[in-house]
């Protein structure tokens, strides 16, 4: 629809469907939360791309000043090799990443200082973040050519290493092979739909700003196509490169892949750099990776930056659309959220992280915000009118299903997930041993809330401030602005 309104997130919904219109901000916070937290992946990966030029990789021996007497290394050429369920051991990975990294403290009641490494690393994403962005989608199209096409030479040189090394095979069959019994957990099915809306930016407005800078007859289905494509094809790609190292890895150990495999951060920053230190010429192949890591992630920062400042510029053309306001805006932008991550970057930073990630831009959020997207789009907006719009831009009828799934399929599967999330909610833990103190989840929930009460609380604030009775306010701010109609 970003292609037919040529708006931003907030002023497209405000067009479409006025009722809706807390749609288009719950999508921009959720994002601006994302910005928050992806851009310190950025700065850890950074900051291993750095260790990863020295003579001997940090994280693939135990005698370094932060390393303890439980550390072991895994070698291939190290028979007696402890293994690492022993009693108290830790890899040389896993004690970089934690105390080397994040130096972390005891609890989110610890905060402690700031990791300076971190803190210039964070520095050095912002300033590039800014400039590739600061004169809009023209330059930012200019630096994607690299960023988003070079990362694939990157994956493909991995794929290749990873598929001859001895052991990729285990990593490949259990990246391909599911168990069975978790085909019946909820909670996977649930992870999985939360994870497919995630990867595609959907519910947060992104597909309709990148939309609106599109021409009016651009063939939207063939690229949708080619998003759909690129998007699962380029995880599945990647699935096989990272799984056939951890196969690798599992192969010299001598231990059950599962035993191996981690998930979030602990995969980029513990397991990965881990196998990558056993193999032959080793800081080769932890440079391809956290470059290919970097490009991939600036990406997305690039985007959800440009997110919010199309939306800001549409939602006040004439201030920002001034000379020099795009660019002074998106500094002040660039330095509040520079603020207020510094918490993050401390040693008790790790802990304030998984918060913002797991409450403020999980997909409960986003599937939420989806259940009332479509339910505009599908009931308020209407299925009928928008498949008009889509005959008028590319002279196709819209196939009949796009209509089924308007209506009742998403807004059902959404809805269901969503009520799922809530029913099988576990709290945050980190490392599966620290449980955070109850203001902590309060404190995560009210992230999680200023997001979701979005929708409902700016739909009530309309109609009561709305003239006439209350079917007539209803009903007034259902209909499109009439440049959305096609009579």
């Amino acid at each position: 629809m970003g292609q037919y309104t040529q708006e931003g997130g907030i002023t497209c919904w405000r067009k479409l469907c006025p009722l809706a219109e807390g749609i288009g901000y719950s999508g921009q916070l959720i994002i601006f939360y994302s910005c928050m937290t992806y851009i310190i992946i950025l700065s850890w990966a950074l900051l291993y791309l750095v260790f990863s030029f020295t003579s001997q990789l940090p994280w693939a021996t135990c005698n370094n000043y932060w390393n303890t007497d439980d550390c072991i290394v895994y070698s291939s050429q190290n028979d007696t090799l402890r293994q690492i369920n022993q009693t108290g051991a830790t890899s040389a990975a896993t004690e970089f990443w934690e105390r080397r990294v994040l130096a972390i403290s005891g609890g989110i009641e610890e905060i402690g200082s700031i990791r300076w490494e971190v803190l210039l690393c964070l520095i050095v994403m912002w300033v590039m973040c800014y400039f590739c962005i600061w004169k809009g989608v023209k330059s930012t199209g200019k630096v994607v050519y690299f960023t988003a096409t070079f990362p694939y030479v990157m994956l493909l040189i991995l794929l290749i290493r990873g598929l001859t090394l001895p052991g990729a095979l285990q990593g490949v069959v259990f990246y391909l092979l599911p168990e069975p019994s978790r085909l019946t957990d909820p909670q996977v099915w649930m992870e999985a739909g939360a994870q497919i809306f995630f990867s595609y930016s959907l519910g947060v407005g992104t597909l309709i700003v990148l939309g609106s800078y599109n021409p009016h007859k651009n063939n939207c289905y063939r690229d949708c196509l080619w998003l759909c494509l690129l998007n699962s094809g380029t995880s599945m790609v990647a699935g096989f490169a990272v799984f056939s190292v951890l196969g690798f890895m599992a192969h010299e150990q001598g231990v059950p892949i599962a035993q191996v495999a981690e998930s979030g951060p602990g995969l980029a920053f513990i397991a990965y750099p881990q196998a990558v230190a056993m193999m032959p010429l080793p800081q080769l192949w932890s440079i391809c990776f956290f470059v290919m890591l970097l490009l991939l992630g600036l990406d997305t920062q690039f985007v959800a930056l440009e997110v919010v400042m199309t939306s800001i510029t549409d939602m006040f053309p004439t201030a920002m659309r001034r000379t020099g306001q795009r660019e002074r805006f998106l500094l002040l932008l660039c330095l509040v959220c520079f603020a207020c991550q510094l918490i993050m970057i401390t040693e008790g930073g790790m802990y304030v992280f998984q918060l913002f990630d797991y409450y403020a831009c999980n997909g409960c959020c986003i599937l939420f915000t989806c259940v009332f997207e479509t339910m505009a789009m599908g009931w308020l907006f209407g299925a009928d009118r928008l498949c008009g719009i889509i005959k008028n831009m590319t002279g196709v009828r819209a196939n009949p299903l796009f209509k089924v799934c308007w209506r009742y399929l998403t807004p059902l599967v959404s809805l269901g997930s969503f009520i799922c999330s809530l029913i099988w909610y576990t709290p945050l833990t980190f490392n599966r041993w620290y449980i955070y103190p109850a203001w902590a989840y309060f404190l995560g929930w009210v992230l999680a809330l200023s997001s979701i009460l979005l929708v409902p609380g700016l739909a009530l604030y309309k109609v009561a401030t709305a003239t006439g009775n209350l079917s007539q306010r209803v009903r007034h701010l259902c209909q499109p602005d009439p440049d959305c109609s096609l009579n």
